[in-house]
This record gives C-alpha cells, sequence and structure tokens, in this order.
C-alpha cells in the first residue's frame, strides 16, 4: 500500500465518499500521483502527492510511478497515437505532467504515445512570473472540484499556476488563506495578488483587473476589481476576508 502510482488518464475525478453521487472535491491530471489508502473492488480511497488532498477514485489500471520530465504548458494539448500525428487520442489539459522517451525537432514520444514540444516545457521551467499562462483559462467553463480545461473552479485556478512553476499550494480557500502568509491591504493591491472571500477567491491581473473561475458565471471572467467586490458583496453577501501577496 506504500507504493507511488501516476494517474495516466487525462482526469480522473476525485469523490468525497466511494459513490458516484458523492460530491466531486478535485480531479487528478494527467501525471499526478498518489498513494493508495485503501482498495475494493470497484474504489479506490488514495492521497494525492501533490497537495495531500484525500478521496476516492474508481478503481483502475494505474501506472506505477513514472517521474516526470516535462509538463503540458498549453491550455489543451494533442497526444497521437503513432508518429504519423494523424490519430488524435485524446487531449491533456495544462500542467499535466510526462515522462518523455525520445524527442526530435517537432515531437516528444512518452508512455508509446506523441505530443507536439511546442506544447510542452521541461519540468523545472518555471515562469517569472507565476500567475503569466492564468488567462488561458478565461472563458473556461466553471467547474465545482474541477482542474482542466474543460472546467475549472475559483481555487484550483490559483492552484494550478502554482502547481506548473514547482511550488506547492493547497487545494481549497480555506487552506490557502492560512497558507499564504503575507497580508496586504486593498490599497497596495497590485499584479499577482489573491483577494479571498469565504469560499472563493480571484487573482488580480493588475491594481484595478481580476480573474476568477465564477459560478455565478458559469465561466473563468476578466472583470474590474472593484466592480467585482460590489458585486459579491451584493448577491451572496460576502466581503473580502483577507488579501494575499505569492
Amino acid at each position: 500500500m506504500n507504493k507511488i502510482f501516476s494517474n495516466n488518464y487525462p482526469v480522473i475525478d476525485l469523490y468525497k465518499k466511494s459513490s458516484h453521487k458523492s460530491e466531486i472535491v478535485t480531479q487528478m491530471i494527467y501525471g499526478e500521483s498518489f498513494k493508495i489508502i485503501k482498495k475494493t473492488s470497484k474504489w479506490i480511497k488514495i492521497k494525492i502527492n501533490e497537495d495531500g488532498y484525500v478521496g476516492y477514485i474508481k478503481n483502475k489500471k494505474f501506472s506505477f510511478y513514472l517521474k516526470p520530465t516535462h509538463k503540458v504548458s498549453v491550455l489543451s494539448a494533442n497526444v497521437y497515437k503513432d508518429s504519423n500525428f494523424k490519430k488524435k487520442i485524446k487531449s491533456l489539459t495544462y500542467a499535466s505532467k510526462i515522462k518523455v522517451e525520445t524527442i526530435n525537432s517537432k515531437f516528444a514520444r512518452f508512455q508509446n504515445q506523441w505530443i507536439e514540444i511546442k506544447n510542452i516545457k521541461p519540468i523545472v521551467y518555471k515562469n517569472k512570473n507565476i500567475f503569466n499562462d492564468v488567462k488561458i483559462f478565461k472563458n473556461v467553463k466553471y467547474k465545482w472540484g474541477g482542474k482542466t480545461f474543460k472546467g475549472i473552479d475559483c481555487s484550483a485556478l490559483v492552484q494550478i499556476c502554482l502547481n506548473f512553476n514547482n511550488k506547492f499550494c493547497p487545494r481549497d480557500t480555506s487552506k490557502q488563506v492560512r497558507f499564504f502568509k503575507k497580508n496586504i491591504n486593498l490599497s497596495n493591491l497590485k499584479k499577482n495578488d489573491i483577494i479571498y472571500w469565504k469560499g472563493h477567491v480571484a487573482i488580480t491581473l493588475s491594481k484595478k483587473k481580476l480573474i476568477h473561475a465564477y459560478g455565478p458565471k458559469k465561466k473563468t471572467v476578466i472583470r474590474k476589481v472593484l466592480e467585482t467586490i460590489k458585486i459579491i458583496n451584493k448577491t451572496a453577501n460576502l466581503k473580502i476576508i483577507s488579501l494575499k501577496r505569492v
């Protein structure tokens, strides 16, 4: 039970309980790793190594841990069955991790699949601006527990950017608020600061604009900071509980 496994599926839903009727609390994307806590014929209770999240996934055939060499650096990257690159078999989301076996001028092979090298970066790569890529998620559907180009929630938007840059970040807003230590005032707000409400979070793109995966709009949106603060206060009766600087 102490062995480490890698998720070799584009995305796996993690449930709160061992039932499809249970809440999806997060997702594992391709290349993320986990340990098995408990196993039955249909379900596996796991702990995700990247953020310590515990939950249930459907019992499938998973790879033993593969140390990644590269990561997906675009919103969605096509994966092909063979080297003629005609038959797409799946798409991997931003920050998915792969172990490249061979590489040429245009493509890389991993686990007998192929991906364009323009869509990946070495695993050690970091953006100078930690939220440099966050705007690629603009208009992506809001999905509670989501972490992919098919759907993402507000706290995952923060986490996925830090994870891409090889930095730890808790999954949920309540834990993120405690994790980030540097507090700021609204008057000192600048690019890449993080605004927290109870159960919600947004990332500033500048002193005046922010981006967040917003449930009421059912997508990830860019809006003015002050306008957003007023709307959330008016519609959800929520005030800012914390402002953080990474």
